[in-house]
């Protein structure tokens, strides 16, 4: 069963680690909805329809034809993610709240992992880099993509419209846009004569909808693509969630904090944050992206 980071959290007694995921979901619109398997071992094999079977029609006596599903398997590999965070034993014992000292180092330290994940979330590529795993951009079917156009065009609500219907089975769960392509969204929307749903989140954050479908802002989608003669670009991912759509990979116990204890070198005591996580598309149907969206 695929469960959410905050859903993990809220299984845990550890205070420490309960404060760590708080941070690391509170700017995440990503890591705040997408769900993580937890699978025992390194890896995860799994088939990928590759194409569906046929139906027909058929009269009584006909000789009834065989068509089934074709399949391509696919493997995921958990990467090592993290970062020791070192607390000065000298400050522990002047400072009057230690819990509070502690915590606010790591808590930096985390602010760090969720923003390694969140890049790599988007631009990573196990082959250029094997130690990180395949982002966005390396998931998506060729099949599944968009464009603007040769050399990219200004978004149109009837382009956001045509990538939403691109992803087959339901409606995405998010929009993964950048700051910039937003404001966009915002301004089709008001010259359309209409404004973005918005509501507030499990933080108190404000968030938007467009058709229903929350907006989310990642800050490592660039808007300095190239696409043909045009440097000034970005992409826009729609996506759904869950374990037979994208989910994340995890190993049992999610994200991890672990005190290490004193160290040898300096006179400081070491915190360490680290995960075992991955990205997996398990229906290569539920993730699309339009390229080439200029301002």
């Amino acid at each position: 069963m695929a469960l959410t980071l905050a859903e993990a959290a809220k299984l845990s007694n550890d205070i420490l680690l309960a404060g760590v995921i708080e941070t690391i979901l509170k700017d995440s619109p990503v890591l705040q909805r997408l769900p993580f398997v937890e699978i025992v071992g390194n890896g995860l094999t799994y088939n990928r329809e590759a194409t569906a079977p046929s139906a027909g029609f058929f009269d009584v006596g006909d000789t009834w034809t065989e068509s089934t599903p074709t399949f391509t398997q696919q493997t995921v590999t958990l990467k090592i993610m993290g970062g020791d965070a070192d607390i000065d034993n000298f400050l522990l014992a002047t400072r009057s709240n230690i819990q509070d000292l502690e915590s606010a180092v790591v808590q930096l330290k985390a602010k760090a992992v969720r923003q390694l994940f969140e890049q790599t979330f988007i631009t990573g590529d196990a082959t250029a880099n094997p130690k990180s795993f395949d982002g966005l951009d390396k998931l998506t079917d060729p099949a599944q993509g968009i464009s603007m156009g040769v050399n990219g065009g200004s978004l149109t609500l009837d382009k956001l419209d045509e990538i939403i219907d691109t992803v087959k089975g339901g409606k995405p769960e998010l929009l993964l846009m950048s700051r910039r392509s937003r404001r966009l969204v915002n301004k089709l929307a008001r010259t359309s004569g209409s404004f973005l749903e918005a509501d507030r989140d499990e933080f108190g954050q404000m968030l938007q909808f467009y058709d229903g479908i929350a907006i989310g802002v990642s800050d490592y989608i660039s808007d300095a693509q190239t696409v043909g003669t045009s440097t000034d670009c970005s992409t826009v991912y729609a996506f759904q969630v869950g374990e037979g759509a994208l989910a994340g990979v995890t190993s049992p116990g999610s994200l991890q904090v672990e005190r290490v204890g004193s160290l040898e070198t300096k006179d400081a005591s070491r915190t360490r944050i680290k995960w075992y996580a991955s990205l997996a598309l398990f229906n290569a149907l539920k993730l699309a992206r339009l390229t080439g969206v200029r301002p």
